[in-house]
């Protein structure tokens, strides 16, 4: 059998990754976004599902036919379509594993080694494999065959807590991002396994936890000094001026902690009279005197729209206007980075879309393709 043809014409690019050979096994976000992550550094990845199809696929979408988290998180990748719960479906996979370099799943600890692909009964088929297992809560452990989801994790290591205002109740932080932090933690675990085989010639065990992602995301709160008590401030928020502001026509966010920033924010809307009080000649004063600051700071950027601030404060200010995602499609610094492609999907049509998050000097990646629909690379990827 014939494995890993690419049907996508060759644009010269080759990325970093060019020629290794990636399976995804992997549904939802983290372990799917981190195989597209690979390919987009030139790896050739097959995304492998279930007759059913990824679960993402049936996520509302409020485009009719197929779904944007799906198309977002799948770039890049030739879809075929494995019945695992059927011997002849696992006879397949086995004979892509032989020559795969990676695996990447999402099943719970207690799955793989039911369906006859852990890593211990694998090892031997493929010694080189690099074998990359995402888990919700990891490999033991009380938790390990629980089902783990971004938002579970949020809430249970803190982050909702903290994200909330002050005396008010948590809060989610939207947009999936220990998911999406979990995909480049499994980009770079995998990667510096490839980095080792070619010392070794030895493929091995790769695992990542959304538990230890959400962590590893706040290793600024998990610092606990001995003696110091439970209720004590973990938050990395500087306070006072900091944060979002109203405008008289939208918000703008400043973050002007250093005494150069102060200066120059003080000296451009108008407060000069604030720069030489020793009340705020520091942050921690700053924050300490929020109630007094923040008035006259609001009433000031009350008198011009966001953008315009944002034009005034130039470089001077960090600082941007609120814009909406929407925005980005034009945006002359996107535009500019060379973010975005065009993709043309067999359904959905024509769309935008992000392209690529690193760029390589001597070794571009190749240009990114559409998502694929389900099952649609079978005949390519099995072809005799």
């Amino acid at each position: 059998m014939e494995y890993f043809s690419n049907p996508f014409p060759a644009d010269g690019n080759l990325g970093p990754l060019s020629g290794v050979k990636v399976l995804d096994l992997s549904a939802y976000i983290a372990g799917p976004y981190g195989c597209s992550l690979l390919a987009d550094q030139g790896a050739q990845v097959i995304k492998v599902e279930p007759p059913t199809g990824d679960n993402l696929r049936n996520y509302p979408s409020t485009l009719v036919s197929e779904s944007r988290a799906f198309l977002g998180v799948n770039r890049s990748k030739l879809g075929i379509v494995l019945d695992l719960k059927a011997a002849d479906g696992i006879g397949t996979l086995l004979d892509l594993i032989q020559e795969a370099d990676v695996l990447v799943h999402n099943f719970r600890p207690n799955v793989p080694a039911r369906l006859g692909i852990a890593y211990e009964q694998l090892e031997s088929l493929n010694p080189r494999l690099i074998y990359c297992a995402i888990t919700g809560f990891g490999e033991v452990g009380p938790l390990k065959d629980k089902a783990g989801y971004d938002q579970v994790l949020q809430s249970m290591t803190g982050m909702c807590v903290e994200q909330g205002k002050k005396g008010g109740p948590p809060e989610i932080l939207y947009g999936s991002i220990v998911d999406y932090y979990a995909a480049s933690l499994i980009a770079a675990g995998v990667s510096s396994a490839l980095y080792e085989r070619e010392k070794s010639g030895k493929g091995q065990y790769v695992g990542v936890s959304l538990l230890r992602t959400a962590l590893t995301m706040q290793s600024a709160r998990m610092v606990w000094a001995k003696d110091e008590p439970r209720e004590v401030s973990r938050d990395m928020r500087s306070g006072g001026i900091t944060g979002i502001h109203p405008t008289q026509e939208g918000h703008i966010y400043i973050s002007a902690n250093t005494p150069h920033f102060w200066r120059a924010l003080c000296e451009k809307v108008g407060l000069n009279h604030l720069v030489g009080d020793e009340r705020f000649d520091s942050v921690k004063k700053r924050a300490a005197e929020v109630l007094i600051i923040v008035p006259l700071l609001r009433e000031a950027l009350s008198k011009k729209t966001a953008l315009q601030w944002e034009s005034i404060f130039g470089e001077e200010v960090p600082c941007s206007a609120v814009r909406q995602v929407e925005d980005m499609f034009s945006f002359p610094q996107v535009l500019a980075e060379d973010m975005l492609a065009s993709f043309e999907h067999p359904v959905v049509g024509e769309y935008q879309g992000f392209k690529h998050p690193i760029k390589f000097g001597r070794t571009p990646a190749p240009e990114p393709f559409t998502a694929p629909t389900l099952g649609q690379h079978n005949g390519l990827v099995f072809k005799k």
